[in-house]
């Protein structure tokens, strides 16, 4: 092979690397995560780059805007607020220019999550139920249906990946329990609210679970020993383990894109802030760094 060739097929993997590197930022780049913060004063909706940089309040409103989550393309950010009385559901673009309520009713309309393909929102509301219950809507606000109907308190929807599962927690109350919280259990039910399953069966209070971006893990935060810690399952509810088991509380986590990490909210006695966590490594980077609260992260 002559010194020419060698030359030349060197310069072809230099630049393919160096393509990828370029691919792998790029794509890095376009990833950020909005959460809630009160370090204005009030619960506020912001954006940040994934390693905590470039800051951007999205909301701007004295009343409360809490529990982001972002629509599968990127576009928009589904939230609740009470800035017209009562809490409803409401969606923006990522400039926060473009606002649009979803949801005009005196119950209380609160945690959207948006499908995979965009068409559909479910979120929880008091509305014609006994308790809290999840329901679901067009994207526009039109063509509400309720998906579940009774007189246990539910939170935290979620959609699997393929949009064909639901993924909520049930707050499950022996008549001899008096505390505040009592047992809240993880369900999954299909898309139309039908075949409702238990997943999970620990004590303590188990909520805000999220399907891996495969479909094959369930994150969420449960009790141990009075305090929250992330937990990890199959998505059968097998294989259940503790991933933070940390000396502070750890909820509310959200998945990368690509799986190997998780977003969440840590922190102790009134101060919380955003970190993430390696999967593999268990290494925690922490994100925000100030006092009060900023919590609810998602990912996109």
């Amino acid at each position: 092979m002559n010194k020419f060739l060698i030359a030349l097929i060197l310069l072809l993997v230099v630049s393919c690397k160096d393509s990828k590197q370029h691919n792998d930022s790029d794509s890095s780049a376009k990833e950020r995560i909005s959460f809630v913060t009160n370090r204005d004063g009030n619960a506020e909706i912001y954006l940040m780059d994934i390693d905590g940089g470039n800051l951007q309040n999205l909301t701007n409103n004295d009343s409360l805007d809490f529990s982001p989550s972002w629509s599968s393309d990127g576009s928009l950010l589904y939230f609740y607020s009470k800035r017209d009385g009562n809490a409803e559901i409401y969606s923006v673009d990522t400039n926060g220019k473009k606002l649009n309520r979803l949801t005009d009713h005196p119950a209380a309309d609160v945690l959207p999550a948006p499908s995979p393909n965009n068409d559909l929102v479910l979120f929880m509301s008091e509305r014609d139920s006994l308790s809290r219950n999840v329901y679901m809507m067009n994207k526009d606000g039109s063509n509400i249906k309720r998906l579940t109907q009774n007189k246990f308190y539910e939170e935290s929807p979620a959609w699997s990946p393929n949009g064909q599962k639901i993924i909520f927690t049930r707050q499950l109350r022996d008549s001899t329990d008096d505390s505040h919280a009592a047992n809240g259990e993880i369900h999954i039910m299909h898309s139309d609210g039908s075949n409702v399953q238990r997943l999970t069966n620990k004590e303590g209070y188990d909520s805000g679970a999220k399907f891996s971006p495969d479909g094959k893990k369930i994150a969420f935060y449960g009790a141990k020993n009075n305090q929250w810690d992330l937990f990890i399952m199959n998505s059968d509810g097998s294989n259940l383990y503790n991933l933070t088991n940390d000396t502070i509380e750890c909820y509310s986590p959200d998945w990368s894109p690509n799986g190997k990490w998780l977003v969440y909210t840590a922190g102790t006695k009134g101060v919380y802030n955003i970190w993430k966590i390696n999967l593999e490594t268990k290494q925690k980077t922490q994100l925000t760094n100030t006092t009060g609260r900023n919590e609810g992260p998602v990912w996109k």
